[in-house]
């Protein structure tokens, strides 16, 4: 009887929870082993992986770029056809244009770009695939529609985004650089739901963009059709738009003023 062939392999970082789980769950659903990464989220991550057909878990603090590169060496050394990292993983603190927090801005610098850009660059070293080779960053709509909001956070996925296309220029042949931006997908900081449901209509439809929106971009990326160092902006429009504050505030002061 012949061997079955392996499963292609995704990691998925911060894929235990919100938009991470959703992407690692179209995976899985598309027939691919999936790497659920994570940092405290222990008991949400294995609850997950054992819904799903094939799966596993692995911890690692993204504050640490050492032990980030070491993740993807150790996983680039045993699975046999590993085709996608998808950096999902970020940290999310409130600061602002008039208030730079520095130990905020430090760490945000170091989970949302850096330990990612070090990642990439390891996983197009080392993967082993005979197929395209893909890595996605979940960036952020704020990239086209700014404002004074989570400064520190803006900061790290303007340096993530600026990433693309460089590692793109660097790319082996059989290896893609992607970015997916999404716009307001859940409820985020101190948002009560009533908030929610209106801060994310803030867009040009004026509909929830919903997190399988972003799983499914991601897997179509992974197949490497589209050209590398491309971003697409999964936000129902939101990015055309200009918003003086973060959906989350604005929706606050529309509630304050009815």
């Amino acid at each position: 009887m012949p061997d079955t062939a392996p499963l292609p392999a995704v990691l998925v970082t911060g894929g235990g929870t919100r938009i991470g789980a959703e992407i690692v769950k179209r995976f899985a659903a598309a027939g691919w082993h999936v790497v659920i990464h994570y940092k405290s989220s222990d008991t949400e991550a294995r609850a997950l992986a054992q819904t799903l057909p094939s799966a596993e878990i692995i911890a690692c603090d993204l504050a640490d770029d050492i032990a980030a590169r070491n993740m993807i060496a150790d996983l680039a050394a045993r699975l046999p056809d590993w085709r996608c990292l998808v950096n999902s993983a970020s940290i999310f603190e409130y600061d602002d244009a008039t208030n730079l927090l520095p130990a905020a801005n430090r760490e945000a610098m170091q989970v949302n770009a850096l330990s990612p850009a070090v990642m990439a660059q390891a996983f197009m070293a080392s993967a082993r695939s005979a197929h395209v080779r893909s890595v996605i960053h979940i960036t952020d709509m704020k990239l086209e529609n700014p404002n004074p909001d989570f400064f520190s956070y803006t900061m790290s996925k303007h340096a993530l985004a600026a990433t693309i296309p460089m590692l793109a220029q660097a790319a082996p042949e059989d290896a893609r650089i992607y970015g997916i931006a999404p716009g307001a997908i859940l409820a985020s900081h101190d948002q009560s739901e009533e908030e929610t449901e209106v801060s994310h209509r803030l867009n040009l439809l004026q509909r929830k963009t919903g997190a399988d929106e972003i799983a499914e971009a991601a897997l179509f990326l992974a197949s490497g059709t589209l050209k590398s160092g491309s971003t697409l902006f999964i936000d129902s429009g939101q990015h055309l738009l200009s918003q003086d504050r973060d959906v989350i505030y604005l929706a606050r002061e529309k509630a304050a003023g009815q």
